[in-house]
């Protein structure tokens, strides 16, 4: 049976922790040309998302501390922000970028027991976004494990804990009919049918 993580944040908050241990294991093995160097993302390198998912854990720890206060707190101020901080971010040392990430994530984790404390309350504020803030632990995990991907370290999605994959198939499964191009929504139908071969020249645009 799929389990909804986003309606049990308790049992996604328990999967982030684990998810965010083997992140930092590998940004505490890079080195300053391994941090400089490209990432699987066009345009980003290492540095790039190891400050995109150190931000995202405070961003995610701004919308749980708000629903702790009963106050619907968006992750992001201004449309702008997650950019700049992203850009400003990826060019300092490695060492930096881990520490900063560190203590991201420690952050991020004291909101998580304090949400477990208090039963997760007002997990239905939404923040501007399209899940409620009880969805963040899941979303989060999401995050990590995907970006783990990104960085292009040896971390594949054959890496991916099955309660993870069992949960987020589905849910990215329902965006594909507004991911491909109308050309390839035929031939995507029948494969899904298991009626032919998937096309390899089939593409999705980035969830």
């Amino acid at each position: 049976m799929t389990q909804d993580l986003e309606g049990d944040p308790r049992r996604a908050a328990e999967l982030c922790r684990a998810a965010h241990e083997r992140l930092l294991r590998t940004a505490r093995a890079l080195g300053p040309e391994q941090v400089s160097a490209p990432s699987r993302l066009p345009g980003w390198t290492v540095a790039h998302v190891l400050t995109h998912l150190a931000r995202n854990a405070d961003a995610h720890g701004r919308r749980l501390a708000g629903s702790l206060r009963g106050q619907d707190v968006p992750k992001y101020v201004l449309t702008e922000q997650r950019q700049d901080e992203i850009k400003e971010g990826a060019h300092r040392s490695a060492a930096e970028i881990v520490t900063d990430l560190e203590t991201s994530v420690t952050g991020l984790h004291e909101i998580f027991d304090r949400c477990a404390v208090a039963g997760w309350p007002n997990g239905h504020l939404r923040g501007g976004g399209t899940y409620g803030a009880a969805g963040c632990p899941a979303h989060r995990l999401r995050e990590v494990e995907q970006h783990h991907v990104d960085l292009g370290l040896g971390y594949t999605p054959a890496d991916w804990p099955a309660e993870y994959v069992a949960w987020d198939l589905p849910v990215l499964l329902a965006t594909v009919p507004d991911r491909l191009p109308p050309e390839q929504v035929r031939g995507v139908t029948a494969w899904l049918a298991g009626r032919g071969p998937l096309d390899p020249t089939t593409t999705l645009t980035p969830w």
